[in-house]
């Protein structure tokens, strides 16, 4: 309320009872309402006397409220009273309890020095106890390690070198890791290096002491074997005669006679030969092959197998020419000859022992090299001393023999070592990045491309790299067959020849073969197809370079009448050929596998609008891998894309004629109809180079006017224009189209329920009955001709 308002009410109020109206203004200042000044201001302005009378009436109202406010204290004086003297006794108390705990920390203090002194005394206990158990769980972990050490020691002393071995490959890989970081293992683990040296040395001692030991004694050995194995021919015959008699006795029914005496003299017999047997001496009696056991299992233990295996060979095979060189007068005595080869048959007896009771120190193509070696020099001798009434035809005819099992032997070997060469190769053009990989390439296989030579680093051969490694490989094949045919004491052209035809039934028979199984494996993609032809392609151009590595080899001009040439062509041909067919079969597989992913809605109403998702992902496919076939021959990278055109048309053709597809709407033909369209877009794209024109078009012709006459419903120049030379449907077959038309026939049915009160479907579905009659009539008609 504003100021006059405040002033007007207050003279309002003055002027009924003055008592009251006081009242109302004490009321009114009370009420602490602002401002106040309009308020007293009335009071002052009243009758004369007014301001006394409300001083006094202001006064009586203090006393008032100095009443109560006197009330109101005496009201809560007591309980004040009372809290300040409970404080007081509370005062007394505190102050006792203040005395009681601070008596208390004093005799708490006192009593914890003690405490304190006992309790740092088990904590150093705990911590001694703990570096207690730390120590015997080192000690624990550090006992096996000299355990197995001193075990180590002791197998040294004792000479158990295989054992000590086992004990260090156990030290090494369980026990020194566990406790590596001690100064002890540090030095135990570099001295293990020096005992395996240690164990070396005394290994191959011994076993360069056997190598004497056997060679002093291969006479005595090769005797023994000879003597076993006549006793092993009379045996047989005493065992044959056993059996004749056996028989014999329903030939002597009622003669009792020869039959007892036949058993007597077998009786005596084997007694005889049970006296030999016990003279005469075992190789195994003879030799103690321990020596080549212990170190062939040390050298095999340490890694180091094959510098056993190269220096026990090294080692034997001049042995066995200190064998074979004969004695100068030993032609002298038929004892120099029976001496003579007692030694060979001694040495060889040896050989075949370790060939049998060990894997991998001597080999089979080790033993037959030194027995073509020695069989050469045997050879030599004989002819040498032929004179002395020693033929040897007959062994020489034994030794053609040999040669043709041992190109047997060479093929199988070498079948191997290219099925070696098929699997670790990456089938990828080799890399080069510098002129020495490229001169290293070169001096393997003899390739020569100009434009490759003229092009900058890094580059690539279009071969991979199995090709420098068949052509080694055969080369390898060809110095094999030569070390044995040149043993034979033949005629260059001679050996030439068999050189020849043996490196022709290397490349027609083991080479083709490996070849054609790798084609036909299922893990060789297009793209390995693709280099399987490039590199056969660089193979036949290098068998001319074979053919002049022979004609060094054995001087013989390949213009000789009689030389047989290589069958390399013919044999890499075919591979091509069968690589090539391989090709047509997985491109047309990839082919089906994109197909089998349609997914068409064959009861749309409206098309996408698009090609389906995965034609385009297989025309992508296509356009990747022909252009991989550029690499490929002209010819076949075009049939190939041709073959793929056709058997794509032939499976979109299927799937319209599907007998599990029963209906087809007019929107799944248009959706049918933009997937050939891109079939024909990328036909004519020419993926390939080189071929005419709309040649891959006409692949998809059949489809295209199958869809072309159900798009535009063109079905009476269709009947009208049948079999005409000039027919615009000239391909498309009425049993075709019949099917297809009730498939659509049925849509028709199955989608217009209400067609029979539309015009437009009912003209619509009495045209395509219209039309089914008229296509049966002619498919009938066709039947009927044939």
């Amino acid at each position: 309320m504003s100021a006059a308002g405040k002033s007007g009410a207050c003279e309002a109020m003055l002027e009924g009872d003055p008592d009251q109206n006081y009242e109302n203004v004490l009321a009114e200042i009370q009420s602490f309402e602002l401002p106040i000044e309009a308020t007293l201001r009335s009071v002052y302005d009243d009758q004369p006397n007014a301001h006394k009378k409300f001083m006094e009436k202001l006064d009586a109202c203090i006393r008032n409220h100095d009443k109560e406010i006197e009330k109101m204290c005496n009201f809560h004086h007591q309980g004040f009273v009372d809290a300040i003297t409970e404080l007081l006794k509370v005062r007394t108390d505190a102050e006792k309890l203040k005395v009681q705990v601070t008596d208390t920390n004093r005799r708490f203090q006192d009593a914890g020095k003690e405490v304190i002194v006992q309790t740092e005394d088990i904590i150093r206990c705990r911590i001694q106890q703990r570096n207690i158990t730390t120590v015997v769980e080192k000690l624990q972990l550090c006992l096996p390690v000299l355990e197995m050490y001193s075990k180590l020691k002791e197998q040294m002393s004792a000479k158990r070198y295989y054992s000590a071995l086992k004990t260090m490959e156990q030290l090494e890989n369980v026990f020194f890791p566990r406790v590596s970081q001690y100064r002890f293992c540090q030095l135990m683990i570099e001295n293990l290096p020096k005992l395996r040296e240690d164990i070396k040395e005394i290994s191959m001692s011994d076993l360069k002491d056997f190598l004497e030991s056997i060679r002093k004694h291969s006479d005595k050995i090769g005797e023994t074997a000879m003597k076993q194995a006549q006793q092993q021919k009379i045996f047989n015959v005493a065992l044959q005669k056993q059996n004749n008699v056996k028989f014999g006795k329903n030939v002597y029914i009622n003669d009792r006679i020869p039959e007892e005496r036949n058993e007597v003299e077998l009786k005596r017999g084997f007694e005889e030969e049970d006296e030999n047997e016990e003279e005469v001496l075992t190789v195994q009696d003879l030799v103690d092959f321990s020596p080549v056991y212990r170190c062939l299992h040390i050298y095999s233990v340490l890694g180091d197998e094959e510098t056993f295996e190269n220096y026990y060979r090294k080692q034997r095979k001049k042995q066995a020419r200190l064998v074979l060189q004969p004695q100068s007068n030993m032609h002298e005595t038929v004892d120099g000859y029976r001496r003579y080869f007692t030694q060979i048959v001694g040495f060889f007896v040896v050989e075949d022992h370790i060939l049998h009771v060990t894997q991998g120190l001597v080999t089979r193509a080790y033993t037959d090299e030194l027995w073509n070696m020695a069989l050469s020099k045997i050879i030599a001798v004989l002819r040498a001393h032929s004179g002395y009434g020693f033929p040897v035809n007959r062994l020489f005819d034994l030794l053609f023999e040999i040669r043709d099992q041992y190109n047997e032997t060479l093929l199988k070997k070498w079948a191997g070592v290219f099925r070696d060469i098929f699997e670790e190769d990456n089938y990828s053009p080799i890399p080069i990045v510098n002129e020495e990989e490229y001169k290293v390439v070169i001096s393997k296989f003899p390739f020569q491309d100009p434009d490759l030579e003229k092009q900058s680093f890094p580059k690539k051969f279009p071969m991979s790299q199995s090709v420098p490694h068949i052509y080694i490989q055969v080369k390898e094949f060809i110095y094999a067959s030569l070390k044995f045919s040149e043993s034979l004491h033949r005629s260059s052209t001679e050996i030439d020849d068999m050189l020849r035809k043996s490196t022709n039934l290397l490349l027609t028979r083991t080479l083709s073969s490996c070849l054609l199984n790798l084609i036909r494996k299922p893990h060789i993609g297009l793209t390995e197809l693709v280099q399987i032809i490039i590199n056969t392609t660089h193979l036949e151009q290098a068998c001319k370079y074979l053919e002049d590595f022979i004609t060094n080899i054995t001087n013989i001009s390949q213009e000789t009448v009689h030389t047989t040439r290589l069958y390399g062509l013919s044999t890499f041909k075919d591979a091509r050929h069968a690589a090539e067919g391989e090709i047509y079969t997985k491109l047309n597989q990839k082919i089906d596998e994109f197909v089998q992913l349609a997914d068409y809605d064959w009861t749309m109403s409206e098309p996408d609008g698009r090609a389906s998702g995965y034609l385009m992902d297989l025309i992508n496919f296509l356009r990747s891998i022909f252009q991989v076939f550029t690499h490929l021959p002209g010819k076949v990278a075009q049939t190939a894309c041709m073959s793929a055109c056709q058997h794509l048309s032939t499976s979109l053709m299927q799937m319209l004629l599907d007998s599990e597809l029963k209906q087809i709407s007019m929107g799944a033909v248009q959706q049918f109809n933009l997937d050939v369209i891109q079939c024909e877009l990328f036909a004519s794209s020419e993926p390939v180079p080189g071929l005419q024109g709309d040649t891959l078009q006409l692949a998809f012709i059949d489809l295209r006017q199958l869809l072309d006459l159900f798009m535009v419903w063109d079905w009476s120049t269709y009947l009208a224009d049948y079999g005409q030379p000039a027919s615009k449907y000239l391909r498309v077959n009425p049993n075709t189209a019949l099917t297809l038309l009730e498939k659509m026939k049925d849509t028709s049915k199955k989608n217009n329920i209400f067609a029979q009160f539309r015009k437009n479907d009912r003209d619509k579905q009495k045209l395509i009955e219209t039309v089914v009659k008229q296509l049966r009539s002619l498919v009938n008609g066709m039947s009927q001709h044939t």
